[in-house]
């Protein structure tokens, strides 16, 4: 909040001994980071790249779907290019690695309040 004119009235009839005060103030709303990013729930378990047959698997998967898009990538739209490409890493990795379960957050207060 910032405060830009703060004024006191003296002369004014209120009946007391006190100053009457005047001020001009403008506050901005700050926007929270949580609902900048927008998160869809997808994660992947990338703990599974630690073994090493599912890294093979993984990478198989990859070269044989981005073979099967080389012989269809005769468009002109480079969107829907890349739509493609980003739906055959997701699936792959879907497929090779699994997703990771997100953590349930305790409530901050109970259902008495």
């Amino acid at each position: 909040m910032s405060i830009l004119v703060v004024r006191s009235f003296s002369g004014a009839d209120c009946d007391t001994d006190h100053c009457l005060v005047v001020a001009k103030a403008r506050e901005r709303l700050a926007v929270s980071k949580q609902s900048i990013q927008k998160f869809d729930g997808e994660r992947f378990n990338l703990r599974m790249l630690n073994k090493m047959e599912v890294r093979k698997q993984g990478q198989t998967e990859i070269t044989n779907r981005f073979a099967a898009l080389e012989n269809l990538s005769d468009d002109d739209d480079i969107n829907r290019d890349w739509e493609n490409i980003k739906e055959n890493i997701k699936t792959s990795a879907t497929d090779s690695l699994g997703l990771q379960e997100l953590k349930q957050h305790k409530p901050w207060f109970d259902e008495e309040c």
